[in-house]
């Protein structure tokens, strides 16, 4: 493989349709983190219920989980661009009809329960949907970026990301503040069409020749052959692994409403940083990485700054101090960000084109229910152990997934790109 220039800044971004992909996915990504905002917001106003809102995440992640492994299968076995165009066309239909249920002659016309109830039908319809684009865009960022430039790629992929999620939740929130839910939903409807028509200038992604030679391999035979892959490369299932316990124990952002109001006692908008805090950090370390790339030891860093998350994690937990509160948080988010970058990169790198849709599939499978389960585990162990003890015991548990990570793979410690 032909070394990459880490040197230049803009090395993937002079691939224009890079460039279209990630204006695609940053009005893509923006849209459904607004979404996803709203739709706790919605909820609580119409049912004043803490049960209807944990009720959310579950409704998206039950068909999201269920139907990964299969997505993965059925991205490898068809065109790209087709399947993330038809995704993104159903989640514009589906911001649509949650936009007609804010019309104040539907909403005058149907009862709370029935506006409630098509809500929840939607999330886990989107959650089908999930299932698929979830993954793809990874898929598809090996066919559009030469490998020789797919770690500068995955660092802009990545600082877009996490700039949209950051700016979609701001929006929202100002548009909610102002317009309540016809504002969002109607800048959301926008956002998506913007992606789909910005996707339909991308080129076809044809199925992989080592596919199409074996179309007729069934399709459990299909996902068995991926998950024997990541089972053989280990330092891919390491890292997942890691990042999945990491995630599910040091959730402690689920609590930060809780730790602003009863434990440092601060105002709304102390909270609204607070909340803010792992999103700016992960921000700011993206944009360092892109301009000063890692160049060596990255199996190495990405294990070390798993311990720094934990230790991020234990240190907000016993901080009475707003200040210290927040600089954990956003040194945990500069931490996060930097394994985030690293695993995808790992993720990319490893990954043959034609098992691209099976390994991003299940790498979105482990993302979603870490994220989705860590926030219950969160919920559930303060409710049993109290709220400090609970959070202390999810950074622990972290650093001691790292260590016994870092003592049973030695195949990613000595992970090199």
């Amino acid at each position: 493989m032909e070394k990459e220039d880490k040197s230049d800044f803009y090395a993937a971004l002079k691939i224009s349709e890079f460039r279209q992909m990630l204006m695609a996915r940053f009005a893509f990504i923006m849209g459904s983190r607004m979404l996803a905002t709203l739709m706790f917001w919605w909820i609580y106003e119409l049912t004043h219920s803490k049960l209807a809102l944990g009720c959310i995440g579950l409704a998206e992640v039950v068909p999201a989980l269920s139907l990964a492994l299969y997505a993965g299968h059925f991205i490898d076995q068809n065109e790209k661009r087709k399947l993330v165009l038809r995704c993104t066309f159903l989640y514009f239909l589906a911001a649509v009809i949650l936009a007609s249920l804010a019309l104040p002659f539907i909403e005058s016309a149907l009862s709370t329960t029935i506006i409630v109830t098509i809500i929840y039908v939607v999330i886990f319809c989107s959650g089908i949907v999930r299932s698929f684009i979830g993954p793809i865009y990874g898929v598809m960022l090996g066919y559009i970026v030469p490998k020789d430039k797919i770690v500068n790629a995955a660092t802009w992929n990545q600082f877009v990301f996490l700039f949209a999620a950051v700016a979609g939740h701001a929006c929202c929130g100002f548009l909610i503040a102002f317009y309540k839910e016809e504002g969002p939903l109607i800048t959301v409807v926008a956002l998506f069409l913007m992606s789909f028509i910005l996707l339909l200038k991308l080129k076809p992604k044809p199925v992989s020749a080592v596919v199409n030679s074996s179309q007729e391999k069934p399709t459990w035979a299909s996902i068995k052959e991926g998950l024997s892959f990541l089972y053989k490369t280990k330092e891919l299932i390491a890292a997942m692994t890691m990042d999945m316990f990491a995630v599910l124990f040091g959730g402690a952002v689920a609590l930060v409403p809780v730790f602003a109001k009863d434990i440092l006692h601060t105002s709304d908008i102390a909270y609204g940083w607070l909340n803010a805090a792992n999103d700016i950090g992960a921000i700011c370390i993206i944009a360092i990485l892109t301009l000063f790339p890692l160049r060596k030891n990255q199996g190495k860093i990405l294990l070390i700054v798993v311990v720094g998350f934990g230790v991020c994690i234990i240190t907000f937990g016993l901080s009475k101090i707003f200040l210290l509160s927040f600089f954990a948080l956003l040194i945990g988010g500069m931490l996060d960000g930097i394994s985030a970058l690293i695993r995808s990169t790992i993720l990319q790198l490893k990954t043959p084109e034609h098992m691209r849709g099976r390994v991003m599939s299940v790498n979105s499978m482990f993302i979603n229910s870490s994220n989705e389960l860590g926030q219950f585990e969160s919920g559930f162990a303060a409710s049993l152990m109290g709220t400090v003890p609970s959070v202390v015991f999810g950074g622990c548990m972290t650093v001691l997934v790292a260590i016994i990570t870092w003592l049973k793979a030695p195949a990613l410690k000595k992970m090199e790109y």
